[in-house]
């Protein structure tokens, strides 16, 4: 981790003295070369997979607020829109089917990482959010808030689109 970080340093700095040294003389030029540059580096640093130590949050009625990733069952990089997760439950309701500290099963329903879809076009949702299920993969809760992406239908979670309020 702190090798990938100080490469991404060094690129940083190396692609700011390129900058500089290829604008002219012209500080207005400068300080926007600098500006789009770091708002790029922001803008990447912060789509990534839902991995380790991810916090999420829990759309669905079955008493969790928010889990933390513990592993991403699919992919060595991490999960994507879609996958199934193992999880900790950070935060509860009291009196819900779930409590703090259980570890629980669920599906990514809203991740912020872009993917690509069959026509073309790429969705990505403002938050990580994630639907808990039991281990024969039906849901826990009994209603799910906010969208849903239809791609859920392509990873075998019907019974999660049919439970959604709105599906994207």
């Amino acid at each position: 981790m702190a090798a990938a970080l100080s490469s991404r340093s060094y690129r940083f700095g190396r692609s700011i003295l390129n900058g500089l040294s290829n604008a002219s003389c012209n500080p207005q030029k400068i300080s926007h070369d600098l500006t789009s540059i770091s708002s790029n580096i922001l803008t990447q640093q912060e789509r990534s997979f839902i991995q380790m130590r991810t916090n999420l949050k829990v759309v669905d009625n079955s008493g969790a607020k928010r889990i933390c990733c513990i592993q991403a069952l699919k992919g060595k990089k991490g999960a994507r829109l879609g996958d199934t997760i193992v999880a900790s439950v950070k935060e509860a309701q009291p009196g819900g089917k779930v409590k703090k500290g259980d570890v629980v099963y669920a599906v990514v329903v809203r991740a912020a990482m872009q993917k690509g879809r069959s026509d073309g076009s790429e969705i990505r949702f403002d938050d990580n959010a994630a639907v808990l299920i039991n281990k024969q993969g039906e849901p826990i809760g009994t209603r799910i808030m906010g969208p849903v992406p239809h791609e859920m239908r392509k990873k075998k979670h019907v019974k999660i689109l049919s439970l959604a309020e709105h599906i994207a």
